[in-house]
């Protein structure tokens, strides 16, 4: 699929594996609703919150912040190069879901400790490494809080403000308002910094989201945040790479 295909192959399978669960879990929602298990008003609220959660991923893996920037004209020989405004994008959500992978990873590592050890009922160690079961209320504020921490992480380096703004400087553009120089690094930053604790909130709430749910109703969600984040993810660029090959064929067909 990779080479031949559109799209990313990985992506594409676990799109599929992900998509293949939803028959088995709509059918046990429609079962437990029909047997009194399951009130019918909490299927529509699962419902519907899949909807919002789905409408916000789409909303905010589009969403970015655009820094204005001039460039001044540059005489080359007899051509002039320059003179005009253009901005540099900057995602919200610029890590995607690598931060719930990574903090998932390092809250699974207590439950593996417990399977392996399998310490006596009622041991400090039992009783410890129960506090970081996935349905516990320490368990969620700790995967909100590494997802954050995670993002941060990701984000400090994969950017850097002083190389954004040394490249900005080298080809004679200026952010309107903003000195050239350190001043403008120190623009960058921060609205890195913030639009990073926007997107760290966003994949906080989506993940936490569906595991506080559970523990109000006591069901277990069969499609997690994580994985609406991929699917969507995966849809996008896919309808996405679709759209660029349709305009390369039809460029191409209209030039010969």
């Amino acid at each position: 699929i990779t080479e031949f295909g559109i799209g990313n192959g990985i992506s594409i399978i676990l799109f599929a594996s992900i998509v293949s669960r939803f028959p088995r879990g709509i059918g046990t929602m429609i079962t437990n609703a029909v047997s009194g298990y399951t009130k019918w008003w909490i299927v529509v609220l699962m419902l519907l919150g899949a909807l919002a959660m789905i409408v916000l991923i789409v909303y905010v893996n589009a969403a970015e912040r655009r820094i204005p920037v001039q460039y001044a004209k540059r005489v080359v020989g007899r051509k002039v190069y320059g003179g005009q405004a253009t901005n540099m994008p900057i995602k919200v959500n610029m890590s995607g879901v690598l931060p719930i992978i990574f903090a998932s990873s390092l809250l699974s590592v207590p439950g593996i400790i417990l399977d392996l050890t399998n310490p006596a009922e009622g041991s400090f160690w039992n009783v410890f490494l129960g506090w970081f079961n996935y349905r516990g209320v320490l368990y969620a504020v700790l995967y909100f809080l590494l997802i954050i921490a995670f993002n941060y992480f990701y984000v400090g380096t994969q950017y850097n403000p002083v190389e954004m703004s040394n490249n900005i400087r080298t080809n004679s553009g200026t952010i309107p308002g903003i000195r050239p120089g350190k001043p403008t690094s120190d623009f960058i930053a921060r609205i890195v910094s913030r639009i990073t604790f926007i997107g760290a909130l966003f994949l906080g709430v989506v993940a936490v989201l569906p595991i506080v749910f559970g523990m109000i109703t006591g069901m277990n969600l069969a499609l997690g945040g994580t994985s609406v984040i991929i699917l969507v993810g995966v849809a996008l660029e896919t309808a996405r790479q679709i759209e660029s090959q349709m305009m390369m064929r039809h460029y191409k067909g209209f030039l010969e």
